[in-house]
């Protein structure tokens, strides 16, 4: 048995949850030793009950055994899922009164990396409440208890009765990640055509890389949807909490365009609600939240900050444009990419509404994908202050909400860094390309300040018409 004094490796401890390369930065020491700190923190609280679940990552079955043994020996009742998407392990702390859960998944990033996000109550654990919990003093305690909690069939059972009427013909992708089983029996019990993508399990994710917030990794789901003359198509990332869209046309309709779509049906029901978007997301959305008569709220982004600020607001409905979609009503306010699919559904049931037809009713804008570019977590903060700085002694309107939103007369651009990963993120959006052009070449110019540079063959040099 490990020392109780060995200590969870700090590189995996991040701003949301716990993720590393496997074998580098996260191993079953760490995953034995979480259990073991995770059991201590909650019985501390008087808390007991905490659901297990996995994703579909080669590593998972592993590190979730691991997990289990930890928090076994310190004195939990663990209440094993097996293999699911996160929403699920939500579902289940929801539904069965749970005390917690960890789940065992990364998410979406690269194959070769695993991780841990962490519930407590119906609370995710982050920030400075994260980093104190792994650094518990960890004790073996009697009282712990293995049980099996099949939720499956009550998971997708609840996910099947939002969707009231409406005959679509839908492509579901699942990209090989920990979603396939739930939405193969899902979709039995939908009305219309589904059909099927990747369903598969299959944790080396040979189809494609499981992030539907690029648009790379949705090529295969649009060649399917104009191939099966399908109303629209899905996308999800590797743990099921991602959700990607596109249209009969084809064209991906993107995370801000979607959460205005559902807006509109929530504030039909809520008048006057607020309705939570990122500091990404198109200035569409926020004034077209505020022509709905609702009220517009810019969130930071990252999923855990824009559902405190859905809880903080009282808003029926939050979004962020990495494909994170939040209800007020679900499972306690989680994202949950399924429950958002459906919720579509039902929204374009009522008659004359097409996905496309949405689409193309939007003010057209010229906006960049969203690009990462490195930078060491020691330096972020170091560029964006030395940015801001330049940006306040030229008087420019900049937003702090997170990072720096700077408006001009072209349109905003964005500099932000990345809550799960060593990098900067950068989004910019003009009325017309001449203008994003301007905004680009600024962008450049301020990281070149930096000793920072976009490369040549940026998508910044990429812009699209929406």
């Amino acid at each position: 048995m490990e020392s109780t004094a060995a200590r969870i490796n700090p590189e995996a401890v991040r701003s949301y949850d716990l993720r590393g390369i496997v074998g580098r930065q996260l191993d079953l020491c760490d995953a034995r030793q979480l259990g073991l700190a995770y059991a201590a923190w909650v019985r501390a609280r008087g808390l007991r009950r905490i659901a297990v679940g996995r994703d579909g990552r080669l590593s998972s079955p592993d590190l979730e055994r691991a997990l289990v043994e930890g928090l076994l020996a310190g004195g939990v009742e663990v209440h094993r899922l097996g293999l699911g998407p996160t929403p699920q392990l939500h579902f289940a702390v929801h539904a069965h009164g749970l005390d917690g859960g960890i789940m065992v998944t990364g998410s979406h990033n690269p194959r070769d990396e695993n991780g841990f996000k962490l519930v407590v109550g119906s609370e995710p654990v982050h920030g400075e409440t994260l980093r104190a919990l792994v650094a518990t003093p960890a004790a073996p305690a009697a009282g712990g208890a293995l049980l099996e909690l099949p939720v499956l069939e009550a998971y997708a059972g609840r996910l099947q009765a939002e969707v009231r009427d409406g005959r679509f013909t839908v492509v579901w992708d699942c990209g090989n990640g920990a979603v396939g089983a739930v939405i193969r029996r899902l979709t039995q019990g939908l009305p219309g055509r589904h059909f099927l993508l990747n369903s598969r399990v299959d944790g080396r994710f040979p189809a494609h890389h499981p992030d539907p917030s690029v648009a790379a990794n949705l090529r295969e789901l649009r060649t399917m949807v104009l191939a099966h003359e399908a109303d629209l198509g899905f996308a999800f990332d590797g743990d099921g909490d991602r959700l990607g869209v596109v249209d009969a046309s084809g064209t991906i309709v993107w995370p801000d365009q979607l959460l205005l779509l559902l807006a509109e049906e929530v504030l039909r029901i809520s008048p006057g609600a607020s309705v939570v978007g990122d500091v990404k997301s198109s200035r569409v959305l926020f004034e077209g939240i505020a022509q709905l008569g609702g009220r517009p709220v810019m969130a930071p982004s990252g999923y855990v900050r824009v559902r405190e600020a859905m809880r903080r607001e009282r808003a029926p409905l939050a979004g962020e444009m990495s494909g994170h979609v939040f209800f007020a009503d679900c499972w306690q306010g989680t994202d949950d990419a399924l429950f958002a699919a459906v919720r579509l559904l039902d929204c374009l049931s009522r008659p004359g509404r097409t996905l496309a037809d949405f689409r193309r009713g939007l003010p057209p804008t010229a906006i960049t994908p969203e690009l990462r570019i490195p930078c060491p977590e020691s330096r972020k903060p170091q560029v964006l202050a030395q940015i801001g700085e330049r940006l306040a002694a030229d008087g420019d309107r900049v937003d702090t909400t997170d990072g720096l939103r700077v408006t001009t007369a072209d349109g905003w651009w964005l500099l932000r860094a990345s809550g799960t990963e060593p990098k900067l993120t950068i989004r910019c959006e003009a009325a017309g390309e001449a203008g994003l052009r301007r905004l680009r070449a600024t962008v450049a110019e301020h990281l070149r300040a930096c000793g920072l540079s976009l490369g040549p063959e940026s998508p910044l040099a990429l812009p699209r018409l929406r």
